[in-house]
């Protein structure tokens, strides 16, 4: 009885740890599976773009307001011009003046145009190539008089290759043989910066970007219509953007207003 019980004793904790064994198994084998059906590590987002993006995966970039009603050219993370600032239809461009010191402000007061502070005698350049609409030699401005067509005293606007005038006034001087007409490239001297004008005595060259309209008399459009900052950041570092297909834009939206 004593080995008989013995027997039965040993055959009960076989099927114990027959049961047992089936148990681990079975958990062994579900939790392969669900490592099969959860990879190790962190969940990736869906890679699909978000709304807004552009090809490229950089979110879309839209212009940025700017006092006055006008708009500057906004700029990617990378620090590229945004949509039609990207396109250089392949003109060269050059900062407007030559100096060791140079300052000038995003905005302006009354509309979009740019002062860039300069010793006087600087040396002011074309900023592209392109022919001579005016030249003013000489400072007609007057307090007492109207405020408006002579308030950039000695001055000169340039018709670029791209099609879009630029104009810089408060001149100390302009250079020789420079006419209506006349043929400029890129980079040559047109000037010097001064204080003529409505300047108030502070040297500096007033900057405007425009289209052509009437190329002469409509000074209410060539002191500026569009901003010129984010180009004169561009040229100063050698990039060659246009501000053509802004410039473009305005006069598609605006024309050639007649009157300030």
């Amino acid at each position: 009885m004593v080995w008989g019980g013995t027997t039965q004793r040993r055959r009960s904790v076989r099927r114990r740890l027959t049961s047992v064994t089936a148990v681990l198994v079975a958990a062994v084998v579900a939790g392969c599976a669900d490592m099969r059906q959860q990879p190790d590590g962190p969940r990736f987002v869906d890679p699909t773009p978000l709304a807004g993006a552009t090809a490229g995966g950089d979110p879309a970039v839209t212009p940025t307001p700017t006092p006055h009603g006008s708009a500057t050219p906004s700029r990617s993370p990378s620090g590229t011009p945004s949509a039609s600032p990207l396109a250089t239809g392949g003109h060269r461009y050059a900062f407007p003046v030559r100096a060791r010191n140079v300052d000038y402000h995003p905005t302006h007061s009354g509309y979009p145009s740019t002062d860039i502070f300069a010793a006087c005698g600087s040396p002011v350049v074309a900023v592209t190539s392109g022919r001579i609409l005016e030249v003013s030699r000489v400072d007609n401005y007057r307090k007492s008089g109207p405020q408006g067509p002579n308030n950039g005293g000695k001055s000169v606007s340039l018709l670029g290759d791209d099609g879009v005038r630029y104009y810089g006034s408060h001149l100390d001087t302009v250079a020789a043989g420079l006419d209506p007409g006349v043929r400029v490239a890129t980079g040559q001297q047109i000037g010097t910066v001064g204080r003529t004008g409505n300047a108030n005595n502070v040297c500096h060259l007033h900057f405007g970007i425009s289209p052509p309209c009437r190329r002469t008399g409509d000074w209410w459009i060539r002191r500026g219509v569009v901003w010129p900052a984010a180009y004169l950041d561009d040229w100063r570092k050698g990039r060659h953007t246009s501000p053509a297909a802004r410039v473009r834009a305005w006069h598609r939206d605006n024309g050639c207003p007649g009157a300030p």
